[in-house]
């Protein structure tokens, strides 16, 4: 990646390939900002801004091909939504943290603001290719726009950025398109005895038995689905903001339509070759075939 941002490129085609994590152009970023504990996912305890020891000198993972056989479960969920390689090498212009030992700090500090702005532009550039959110199009370009410049900052400014307000703000257009999409679902359900049940924001659906379920137009934004059978069930249109796919079994199911699912939530379920996805997500290797 050059060291500036190329602006010639279209702008959804330039975000939508920026959104994307490239770990060669990363300074193993998620292997030293963050912090782990040791559990199911992690086979040690490490701490914030501390090198993973798996970590080698070309900021490559040394198990990298037996993470999972060796306890680092959890780094085969994560995805920085390209905010690794857009603090590497635009913000810090290709200078990593070992060479230029004073950045390591403000580096570390600013990959995680970055990573919410990543997000929240991969909500945003989803919410703009719906046909359901037209009346919104404006709103939404100009947010990630926004967004977008945001990225752009210089690492004093990213720190100094108030990310919880800007989050707030685009959270009510990403709102306002799960409803717009939503409604149109439950016309088309409206009397009929198979219309899904409706849940609250976080609801606890731990374990639950979902199979074959017809969640379409479902509310299940921050919702605990953890280790939840959801084989075979059909989630077009349900809005899945923040919802906890830990190891649910989505073998069989269709998600082809949902909303704001991410490569992270995906990562971290449980598939097989029937499971369907939207195209702008990849079947994880650890799937079954």
């Amino acid at each position: 990646m050059s060291e500036q941002q190329d602006y010639t490129e279209p702008v959804p085609d330039r975000i939508n390939h920026r959104l994307r994590a490239d770990c060669e152009s990363c300074f193993g970023l998620c292997c030293v900002a963050l912090p782990f504990a040791a559990s199911i996912d992690f086979a040690i305890d490490k701490a914030a801004s501390h090198p993973c020891h798996n970590l080698l000198g070309d900021f490559r993972c040394g198990v990298h091909q037996n993470l999972r056989e060796t306890g680092f479960r959890g780094c085969t969920v994560y995805d920085c939504f390209g905010a690794g390689q857009q603090v590497a090498q635009v913000t810090y212009r290709g200078q990593d943290w070992v060479q230029a030992p004073h950045t390591a700090k403000q580096m570390f500090e600013v990959f995680p603001i970055m990573r919410q702005l990543h997000e929240l532009l991969w909500y945003l550039t989803e919410a703009l290719e719906l046909e359901q959110t037209r009346s919104l199009h404006a709103a939404l370009r100009s947010a990630r726009d926004e967004t977008d410049r945001l990225t752009a900052l210089s690492p004093e400014a990213l720190l100094e950025l108030d990310i919880a307000a800007h989050r707030a703000e685009v959270n009510v257009l990403l709102l306002q398109t799960s409803e717009l999409v939503r409604a149109g679902v439950h016309r088309q359900q409206k009397g009929s005895r198979g219309r899904q049940k409706s849940y609250d924001r976080g609801a606890d659906l731990v374990g639950a038995r979902l199979k074959g379920a017809d969640l379409r137009g479902a509310y299940l934004r921050g919702a605990y689905l953890i280790a939840a059978d959801l084989s075979e069930a059909n989630l077009g249109s349900a809005d899945l903001i923040g919802a906890d796919f830990r190891d649910a079994n989505l073998s069989g199911a269709d998600l082809t339509g949902s909303l704001f699912l991410t490569q992270f939530q995906i990562n971290a379920a449980k598939g097989d070759a029937s499971t369907q996805l939207p195209l702008t997500l990849s079947r994880p290797p650890h799937w079954t075939a």
